[in-house]
């Protein structure tokens, strides 16, 4: 009876925890859509129309803050739930990554883009 009840504590806790893993999941791609959305506002606002390449690359270096900086925290949060044996610092440097990685989707489209129209 005792191998009973701590095999189904054990699930019962193996269960929260992945609960907990997908619910940190669904809020670190939450955070990726709104930040997305963000950089997707500034790539087509009116004022970006007229702006060099270099001047939209500081423009969206600079953007959506907040979302930005959500964005991190979720993913941080996720990956150190996900894989918490591995060091906080490389948990924050592949977030940094995926952030880098979307500032240089926008600003390649738009320069890609910039080039066509001519």
């Amino acid at each position: 009876m005792r191998a009973l009840m701590v095999a189904v504590l054990a699930m019962t806790a193996s269960a929260a925890l992945a609960d907990e893993i997908d619910d940190a999941h669904r809020l670190a791609v939450s955070g990726r859509d709104s930040y997305w959305n963000c950089l997707a506002d500034q790539y087509s606002s009116n004022r970006s129309q007229g702006m060099s390449g270099a001047d939209f690359t500081a423009l969206i270096a600079s953007a959506c803050p907040s979302e930005r900086q959500n964005f991190r925290v979720m993913l941080v949060d996720f990956l150190s739930r996900q894989f918490p044996d591995v060091d906080a610092g490389a948990h924050m440097t592949t977030a940094n990554n995926a952030i880098a990685a979307a500032q240089k989707d926008v600003v390649t489209a738009f320069i890609h883009h910039k080039a066509a129209a001519k």
